[in-house]
């Protein structure tokens, strides 16, 4: 029986839907529609319109369908649109605390987008007897006011929420949609976490609608497989999720390709640049890991956990401007914002001696963007993608390869006038474009600490071969480009996994803490959606501000095939390792141990200094799995092997002898435990009783012939 998962992605302009195999991963089948904006069901008339097309177009019956999940861009846009609902703060405090109270969820009016306005207003309640009277006072006032949904704030909700949730209870009760300041975030911190609560309120009543058309629809359709839905950090939620905490969605997009990189290229440490006509977002990706921080809307912090994201105005479909001596600059509006064909894209025929026109794409833009006008009236834009088929980055395999005869003649008459080959202009561009991305890539590398040399640039999207080969090469640094780029985003939607992420502030966590937090985030996942058995929860520890965190992910089923399902031999994982290293050969690599099926791999290389007369010794250890994906990639590490009887020892023995003494104290090594068929990542924790008991939950369930490997590499 055919085994089907089915992502669908809903964009700016158009909703995708993918199939793929859920037993090999090879995509079955794609279509697109023109997203329903405006359509009276809005979003979700798109959903389900191309869902019924896939499965049409590919003969997949409901009863194949084992997973089905979509991302959306509805709360970003309804933030940037202001199509919002006015939200009501019901803060509850008593005495002292409660002026504080008062205070802290005083946020006033949050200005979303320049011009859009989420209107707040704040009712105070003291906790005595009439507390619940007051409270469904309230909410009769704020339907009078036109309030479309209540927020609940409490000091302290985090530890015990019984409070906020009776206010939720009575205020649902009064007919209103309600959130809780809780629900979000467990981190101390009432002020951000009211902010947060309210940007979530502000978008629920348009978002518990669509989740129910959406998931109304999957039912009639008589697919029984839970709906899922795209989070902003990289995973997917059950559909009841959206309905408490829609705010989860926003800038799920960019998340989107990044969970179809890691899922499909499995990257262990790299950087993804998924590009498109206009712009790219470019996200890092460490030790397996996407990289999250707290978003901030309309220049306000929030607690929500969201990728890393930066987005540069630089994509295939950039165009050109030009002074009178020299290519002024590239971007950042695009052939698709000024309404104009690709000339890369066009018939050479139609490109009959060119001249060039210079357009203002938008109204108040500069007046130098370059198109080109053939004898017979058309216009064609000069975009980044014929600089880049010109100059011969671009494969004939690559979803952006186009005419490169007809970008020749784009680029002529430009060349003509500034004196240069055509090739000269083409590089002219490809510089400016690519210096522009560059900067973003370093400064990812910097704020996450990778390691240049082993970080590969992946590139997502329809236009990533216009781009990423080129800031390869001027980086000095590997790529490549994603197996179907061009719909990396959906791809990523229906491989994701379900994803929790707990925090809590606690100063000098316990080890009974961190195992709390760790069981918390479990629980959370499965409620989610994941399976039990397929859970893996990372644990990391932020000592300056007091906060522990655990992510969970899992899988809403049994997974029962790898996606390349390859099983190399030894003499080509060492060849993958040198080619990683950029050695000439294998020679200066070695397999030094094995478990399941991870290898661990040595390399050595002597990096010449001071103009070669110096020479420093550095060896690497990776792992390698069997199917040649390098998962982990450590300069200096150590490996320790043992087994579980005497694991315990092992790891202690091990961390003391390479504990690292400076001037701040005692350092602790990054620990990272290699299991048959899994490595589990330690390097969030600080302290050596904290890495030792949590390894022991990790390691629970081996049998005694299990081969652990330790893997300990200096901060």
């Amino acid at each position: 029986m055919l085994r089907v998962r089915i992502g669908i992605d809903v964009g700016g302009t158009f909703t995708d839907a993918v199939a793929i195999n859920n037993d090999t991963y090879e995509i079955i089948g794609a279509v697109k529609i023109p997203t329903t904006h405006t359509a009276k069901e809005g979003v979700a008339k798109g959903i389900i319109e191309v869902l019924k097309k896939l499965m049409e177009e590919y003969n997949i019956e409901p009863e194949d369908v084992l997973f089905i999940a979509h991302g959306t861009t509805q709360a970003t846009n309804a933030l940037l649109e202001g199509d919002v609902v006015p939200v009501g703060i019901i803060a509850v405090g008593k005495g002292l605390e409660g002026i504080k109270v008062r205070s802290d969820t005083n946020i006033g009016d949050i200005e979303l987008a320049p011009g859009k306005v989420l209107k707040i207003v704040n009712k105070y309640i003291e906790l005595d007897d009439k507390f619940e009277e007051k409270i469904e006072e309230t909410a009769e006032e704020f339907k009078v006011q036109e309030i479309g949904a209540v927020v609940a704030a409490q000091a302290f909700s985090v530890d015990d929420p019984t409070t906020e949730n009776r206010i939720i209870e009575i205020v649902e009760q009064k007919g209103l949609p309600a959130t809780a300041t809780h629900e979000i975030t467990k981190l101390y911190g009432l002020k951000i976490r009211t902010r947060t609560a309210a940007i979530n309120a502000c978008i629920l009543p348009k978002m518990i609608e669509t989740a129910n058309m959406t998931e109304e629809s999957v039912k009639k359709s008589g697919i029984k497989a839970p709906l899922m839905i795209m989070r902003c950090d990289g995973g997917v939620m059950d559909v009841s999720e959206v309905r408490k905490r829609p705010i989860l969605t926003l800038l799920s997009g960019p998340a989107a390709g990044v969970a179809g990189a890691l899922m499909y290229e499995k990257i262990s440490d790299g950087i993804f640049l998924e590009v498109g006509g206009t712009s790219t977002d470019i996200s890092a990706i460490k030790n397996g890991k996407v990289m999250v921080n707290y978003a901030e809307i309309g220049g306000h912090k929030t607690y929500l956990n969201s990728l890393d994201v930066r987005t540069v105005g630089i994509a295939g479909g950039s165009m050109v401007r030009l002074s009178d001596k020299d290519i002024e600059d590239v971007g950042p509006r695009s052939a698709h914002i000024a309404g104009l064909p690709y000339a890369v894209y066009s018939d050479p025929e139609e490109i009959i001696e060119p001249e060039i026109v210079y357009i203002k794409p938008k109204k108040n833009d500069p007046d130098n963007y370059v198109a080109i006008k053939g004898k017979n009236g058309k216009v064609f834009a000069v975009t980044v993608s014929c600089a880049a088929n010109v100059l011969g980055y671009v494969r004939p395999e690559d979803y952006s390869y186009g005419n490169v005869e007809a970008a020749r003649r784009a680029l002529e008459p430009i060349a003509k006038k500034l004196n240069k080959t055509v090739e000269e202009v083409a590089k002219r561009i490809m510089d400016i474009a690519s210096m522009k991305v560059i900067r973003v890539v370093e400064q990812l590398i910097t704020d996450y600490k990778l390691d240049k040399s082993t970080t590969v640039l992946v590139g997502g999207g329809g236009g990533s071969a216009s781009i990423v080969p080129y800031v390869a090469k001027m980086m000095g640094m590997n790529h490549r480009i994603a197996k179907n780029a061009q719909v990396i985003s959906t791809i990523g939607v229906a491989l994701a996994m379900v994803r929790e992420i707990v925090e809590r502030t606690i100063q000098n966590p316990t080890e009974k803490d961190i195992l709390s937090i760790r069981n918390e985030a479990k629980e959370a996942v499965i409620k989610s959606g994941a399976l039990d058995e397929t859970v893996e929860i990372y644990v990391e520890i932020d000592s300056q501000k007091n906060i522990v965190r655990a992510i969970a992910t899992g899988a809403t089923e049994l997974r029962s095939k790898d996606i390349l399902n390859k099983n190399l031999g030894r003499e080509e994982i060492k060849k993958i390792a040198a080619q990683s290293m950029k050695f000439e050969s294998a020679k200066n690599v070695q397999i030094i141990d094995e478990t399941g099926s991870m290898y661990i791999v040595k390399s050595i290389e002597h990096r010449k200094k001071f103009l070669g007369l110096l020479s420093q010794k550095i060896e690497s250890v990776m792992v390698i799995d069997k199917e040649g994906v390098i998962r982990l990639n450590k300069n200096n590490g150590k490996v320790y092997r043992t087994n579980i009887t005497n694991f315990e020892n092992y790891l202690n023995k091990a961390l003391e002898q390479n504990i690292f003494y400076g001037d701040g104290g005692a350092e602790i090594p990054d620990c990272f435990i290699i299991l048959p068929n899994r490595i589990v990542d330690l390097s969030g924790l600080i302290d050596k009783e904290q890495i030792i008991s949590l390894a022991k939950v990790e390691i629970g369930g081996l049998s005694d012939n299990d081969r652990i490997l330790i893997l300990l590499s200096k901060r």
